[in-house]
């Protein structure tokens, strides 16, 4: 165990936290086992979120540190400016044979917001050389997020992150997530010649796990085709499995022009994202130098073979194992017991989610408190105003699940007691 007295944590900025009240009371994790952690005081949590929606697979599997080491002792960079790699290649392969046939090219990042980033500058680089530079603003839904980089960020409608960095770059469109016909409403309001992609998350996180009627993103599909405007899924947490799928594009039977991927991509292991290219939008990169028309965005550690070697070996232990079964059965058992909690616990007015994906709501603002006393009982949660998201590993036992529900239980009268 680490002497907690060593280790300064005033020194690290972290996520979303203000530095004083975090120093306060720090959650300083040490390691990792299935879906259990421990800090360096030895308190054991269950990590209810899987990391950050990241960890599919759970903590502390070997066989990931092996690949990791065995590729790092071959080759563990390569520049991605002049080069890629063979763990690159084979993992762009795998994850093509995942999808519809029309998906035949990839990029990969480090991170959510940088496939995300990559999409959108896709989508207009896609329009000014198919003969549409007119084509550039980007539509999105309020309570959406997609990540904190520029565009991304630009994307993205959540107003308490946002706002200590306007202005934002124009040409990003925010509208309500009830009906497509709103989004359609906006293509034709702002001309639909300028508008250049609709980005949308199958499920919205952020929002309050948000799932849309069946018919929502079909409707969606015929939308965008109708009007020229690429349609980009932002899969970074619904992707790999979160969903009771490998991609959440396969519960609507919709695909979009191009599909971000990240979170679980790795399972933790190593930091990796991508984006899937549809053949329609790839197509308009293919050329030779001096037309110019490649795709001019990358990052350092894209394509990293460190990172693809091991996320090859955590998409296809994904798929030869069933985790994917187990996160839709073992998520559907998560949701019935969340609902019977409802039924004897008034302070919940809904269970939302889908797969290993799942939210309370609270008739209340009582979502941190909620999140502070699950945490104090040994869970971890995503925190909210009036919600706290639960999405542990997609390799949680039913038993484990019974487990969430009962320190959720018991934390929601201390929540309410305090």
């Amino acid at each position: 165990m680490t002497d907690q007295k060593t280790l300064d944590t005033a020194k690290v900025m972290v996520d979303f936290n203000q530095m004083k009240s975090f120093g306060q009371d720090p959650l300083v994790l040490e390691r990792g086992v299935g879906v259990r952690v421990w800090d360096v005081f030895g308190k054991e949590y269950i990590d209810g979120l899987s990391g950050v929606f990241t960890v599919n697979l759970g903590h502390g599997m070997s066989q990931f540190a092996d690949v990791a080491a065995e590729q790092m002792r071959t080759l563990s960079f390569s520049a991605p400016t002049m080069s890629t790699n063979p763990p690159a290649i084979k993992l762009a392969e795998y994850l093509c044979s995942l999808v519809p046939d029309q998906f035949n090219t990839v990029k990969f990042a480090s991170g959510g917001s940088e496939a995300n980033e990559f999409a959108i500058k896709m989508a207009r680089q896609y329009h000014a050389q198919t003969g549409n530079p007119r084509k550039y603003k980007v539509i999105s839904r309020w309570g959406s997020y997609h990540g904190s980089t520029g565009f991304a960020g630009a994307a993205s409608a959540q107003p308490e992150w946002k706002s200590k960095y306007d202005p934002y770059p124009e040409g990003f469109i925010h509208v309500p997530r009830r009906t497509p016909e709103d989004i359609e409403e906006a293509i034709v309001g702002e001309n639909a010649e300028s508008i250049a992609a609709v980005i949308a998350e199958p499920v919205m996180l952020s929002a309050g796990v948000r799932v849309p009627d069946p018919d929502y993103f079909p409707k969606l599909r015929e939308i965008c085709d109708r009007h020229n405007v690429l349609l980009i899924f932002d899969e970074i947490i619904t992707g790999f499995g979160r969903t009771g799928h490998i991609f959440a594009a396969e519960m609507f039977g919709v695909w979009p022009d191009i599909l971000s991927c990240g979170k679980g991509i790795s399972g933790g292991y190593a930091p990796l994202a991508a984006i899937l290219i549809a053949d329609k939008v790839a197509n308009a990169f293919w050329g030779d130098p001096a037309q110019g028309i490649q795709f001019l965005s990358g990052h350092t550690y894209g394509g990293n073979p460190v990172s693809c070697a091991v996320g090859e070996a955590v998409v296809r232990y994904l798929v030869e194992n069933d985790v994917v079964g187990n996160a839709q059965r073992v998520g559907n058992y998560l949701a019935d017991g969340l609902r019977d909690l409802g039924e004897r616990q008034p302070a919940i007015s809904e269970v939302r989610g889908v797969g290993m994906m799942r939210c309370l709501a609270f008739h209340e603002p009582i979502g941190r408190a909620v999140y502070s006393a699950c945490r104090r009982n040994g869970l971890l949660t995503r925190p909210a105003h009036d919600w706290i998201g639960v999405a542990p590993p997609l390799v949680t036992t039913e038993q484990e699940a019974d487990e969430i529900i009962a320190i959720i239980e018991k934390s929601i009268p201390e929540a309410l007691a305090g």
